[in-house]
């Protein structure tokens, strides 16, 4: 760990980030530090479990202990900008300002008992899919494992101050989670640990556009987490239309990554298919999905497309037209099929709306 020697101004520069670090990589540190061991535990549960925001917060480790883990590390600790809860009740959207400057937006999902925090792993996205608010930011840039976990954190801190808890977790803010891999991964491992979130990984998904050699390799990692793949069309021609990720991933590569995740992990994937009206909603659509459906142990989530404004071509279908699709996919396909009203919609939390319209800068400019 060359960030223990060095000039102070170099330390400074090269510190840790506590809040990403996994329980090893604290007890190599306090061991570094010449501290006992069990200074680790302590470590973890004040950055994890109790979300201290500074070193100095943890008024149980010596003071001179305090001082030289301040000298290499540091704690990632967004600043949240706005809570705005739907008007509905079934959602509330947060807007976060990184240290940097950066803004980037989560969402606390409510449903029946269920609490699910719906995270970003970047800020904006480099997919460009044609119907996603988040697509039209472009990409700023990846977020750390820090900022992911601090994220999960603060929503259940306002969960926690309505008298709730944070049950679920979904990889399915702003931005490609398959795209930041290691970020994410490491996420995923912070959240899961007891003493911290204590999120098990079947409360836990991970959404994709699609990115095939990461789905097999998240495959391997062990971490029994769900795996959600926004499908969205039928056909190579149209899926790459709508999701230009698609012309590196044909649907015969993807469906067969997807297998191998089943078989790997022993999870049913999820294929998300957003209804376009008059794009992908047609009762031959139907078919062809439940066609696809029975290549991969899946379930389908139906998605009614939220209309961005007036200055998308897009639009909802009628709900005639919805519940015609449900049926004829459910008449063709062994697999289980759900309609999914997204939630949040109005305060523009839902499906594909993360996208900063007060202002709409990817960083602040106070």
């Amino acid at each position: 760990m060359t960030w223990l020697t060095g000039t102070q101004d170099e330390r400074a520069l090269l510190r840790v980030d506590l809040r990403g670090m996994l329980p090893d990589e604290l007890a190599s540190l306090v061991e570094r530090l010449g501290e006992r061991p069990y200074r680790a535990r302590q470590l973890q549960a004040w950055v994890l479990a109790r979300r201290a925001r500074a070193v100095d917060d943890m008024t149980d480790l010596p003071k001179e202990f305090r001082r030289r883990l301040g000298e290499v590390a540091s704690l990632t600790s967004l600043r949240l900008l706005d809570a705005r809860p739907a008007p509905s009740g079934d959602a509330v959207k947060f807007l976060f300002a990184a240290p940097d400057g950066c803004r980037l937006e989560a969402v606390l999902i409510v449903d029946g008992r269920r609490r699910t925090a719906c995270l970003s792993a970047q800020v904006g996205c480099p997919l460009g899919c044609a119907f996603c608010a988040t697509g039209r930011m472009g990409f700023v840039r990846q977020l750390s494992a820090g900022e992911i976990v601090d994220q999960l954190l603060q929503v259940g801190e306002f969960a926690a101050s309505r008298g709730e808890r944070v049950t679920n977790v979904v990889m399915m803010g702003m931005g490609e989670p398959l795209l930041n891999y290691e970020a994410v991964v490491r996420a995923l491992r912070l959240m899961r640990l007891e003493l911290g979130p204590g999120i098990g990984g079947r409360r836990i998904t991970v959404s994709t556009a699609g990115i095939v050699p990461q789905i097999r390799r998240l495959a391997r990692e062990n971490l029994r987490v769900g795996l959600a793949i926004s499908l969205n069309a039928t056909s190579d021609e149209q899926r790459q239309r709508l999701m230009p990720v698609a012309r590196g991933y044909p649907l015969d590569e993807l469906l067969g990554a997807a297998r191998d995740f089943y078989e790997a992990a022993g999870r049913r994937v999820t294929f998300e298919y957003v209804l376009l009206a008059g794009v992908n909603d047609s009762l031959d659509d139907a078919r062809r999905l439940a066609a696809l459906s029975r290549r991969v142990p899946c379930k389908i989530n139906l998605i009614p497309y939220n209309e961005l404004g007036t200055d998308t071509p897009f639009h909802r279908p009628e709900a005639a037209q919805v519940s015609a699709f449900r049926q004829a996919v459910e008449k063709a396909s062994p697999m289980p099929v759900t309609l999914r009203e997204s939630r949040g919609a109005d305060i523009d939390a839902g499906c594909g709306q993360l996208y900063q319209r007060h202002d709409a800068p990817s960083r602040e400019t106070a």
